[in-house]
């Protein structure tokens, strides 16, 4: 690849969300619960394949942690990214059930990556992280939804704020067809679970599973974010796929398994868009499987951009949280930024969620925060401000961007509310990298009881 231009940041869309994510694989380990029907069996990562990019890049590093964070961010300081707020994301398998010292070592392993310096244990890399050049302002788990609730002190140590989900199809049939292992019981509890934490909680879904259909597909997609139980934070939509060496790839060559086509795909997906509330994101559509690698189903590895630019040119429009993000939007021409703040309100897992937007006029989000009411303790469970991620200490030069005062504008709106619902303090769930943000704002690391980190404020 050429060196970029003075200025010029490759890839842009990498960073345009407001962070700069790295994303880490873990070595092959097969799962306690046997294999999914879907899933290849290769000797790589659960559920990837050998060629899979991240695959390549972590096998190539021996699946080192430190190593691994080391390599992606000076990949992105070649293209010209700022590399100053980090969101770290572990990939390729159920982390929680690997053995307690190599979770330990592997997160240890994260820190010491972004500190560029070795740590004597994962306390001291955490405290040394809150002021490095490199900052995890946010970490994620992949997992299953029977494993999470029982490591909930544990993330929270580790420094995890947003966990991913495996949920799939909330069908106990369906559940029970592919080999998942668990039920929907376990879904609803595990969310209610992460949510009271302060977890910002994704899901994994999987369309045209075995024992499904178009109709049965979208009636649970509507009931996703209908049901009180469910109303994820955000999405990876993932279309099933056929891939060699798994229990699908025999019932498709038996005539017992057909994929959707491609037009089946994109017709439900638009009516999938249409339906997403305005406080989730979808973050992902379609997995990127190396086509040597895919049996059957669809090869549109760029149907999310079709699906939008149609809806877009057909004035549809979409209340998902992408959609609407500033860095998603600038380019389509002139952008007001006359900023005015936008408050949702609505129940889930047995509390009150309040969803609170700096947007303009035309709807676009310039920053959101999430706050959670729980027996009297408020939760902010995500402060996110949008647009083209900024070096830390550099001043946002246009009103609406990173570093003008809109985190701050959120948060005050959050204690606003949590004292309104007479809440005795307000607790965020903070990534280690941001505690030194939230100390500015009043709020104090707690006092150690236990190991459930958050930065707290008495109201």
């Amino acid at each position: 690849m050429l060196n970029p231009k003075i200025n010029e940041i490759r890839k842009p869309t990498k960073t345009i969300s407001g962070i700069t994510p790295v994303a880490v694989m873990l070595p092959p380990r097969k799962c306690k619960h046997g294999n999914c029907i879907y899933c290849p069996s290769m000797n790589v990562p659960q559920s990837y394949t050998p060629k899979s990019p991240v695959v390549l890049r972590a096998k190539s590093l021996d699946y080192d942690a430190y190593k691994q964070v080391v390599s992606r961010i000076k990949a992105f300081e070649i293209m010209n990214h700022p590399t100053d707020k980090i969101e770290l994301i572990i990939m390729g398998g159920t982390f929680l059930e690997y053995p307690e010292k190599f979770q330990y070592d592997f997160i240890k392993g994260l820190y010491d990556g972004l500190n560029e310096k070795i740590s004597k244990n994962l306390s001291e890399a955490k405290k040394v992280n809150e002021s490095s050049k490199h900052r995890c302002v946010a970490l994620c788990i992949e997992t299953r939804p029977d494993v999470c609730c029982k490591f909930i002190e544990r993330m929270r140590e580790f420094g995890c704020t947003r966990v991913e989900l495996g949920v799939q199809l909330i069908d106990d049939k369906v559940y029970k067809l592919v080999k998942r292992g668990h039920g929907v019981k376990e879904v609803i509890l595990a969310t209610k679970c992460l949510r009271n934490a302060g977890f910002k909680i994704g899901y994994h879904l999987m369309p045209g599973l075995p024992g499904s259909n178009l109709q049965n597909d979208l009636k649970l997609f509507k009931k996703i974010f209908s049901d009180e139980s469910f109303k994820p934070d955000q999405i990876k939509i993932y279309p099933c796929q056929v891939l060699p060496n798994s229990e699908l790839e025999k019932l498709y060559w038996e005539g017992k398994y057909k994929p959707y086509t491609p037009a089946e795909i994109q017709k439900l997906l638009v009516e999938m868009l249409k339906i997403i509330p305005r406080y989730c994101r979808v973050m992902r559509i379609m997995r990127e499987i190396p086509l040597e690698y895919l049996i059957a189903g669809s090869k549109e590895i760029g149907i999310r951009k079709d699906v939008e630019d149609d809806l877009r040119k057909n004035k549809v429009k979409l209340k998902e949280i992408r959609y609407r993000e500033i860095g998603f939007n600038k380019s389509a021409g002139y952008l007001n930024t006359d900023l005015k703040f936008k408050k949702t309100e609505y129940k889930a897992s047995g509390g009150k969620e309040y969803f609170l937007e700096i947007v303009n006029k035309d709807d676009i989000l310039f920053g959101l925060l999430r706050l959670r009411i729980v027996d009297q303790i408020g939760m902010v469970r995500e402060l996110h401000v949008y647009g083209q991620s900024l070096k830390l200490g550099e001043g946002g030069k246009e009103k609406g961007q990173q570093h003008t005062g809109l985190g701050k504008w959120l948060m005050e709106e959050a204690e606003k509310i949590a004292k309104k619902e007479k809440c005795k303090e307000i607790k965020v769930i903070s990534g280690v990298g941001v505690r030194e943000y939230y100390k500015k704002l009043g709020y104090i690391l707690e006092d150690g009881k236990g190991k459930m980190e958050y930065m707290r404020k008495e109201l």
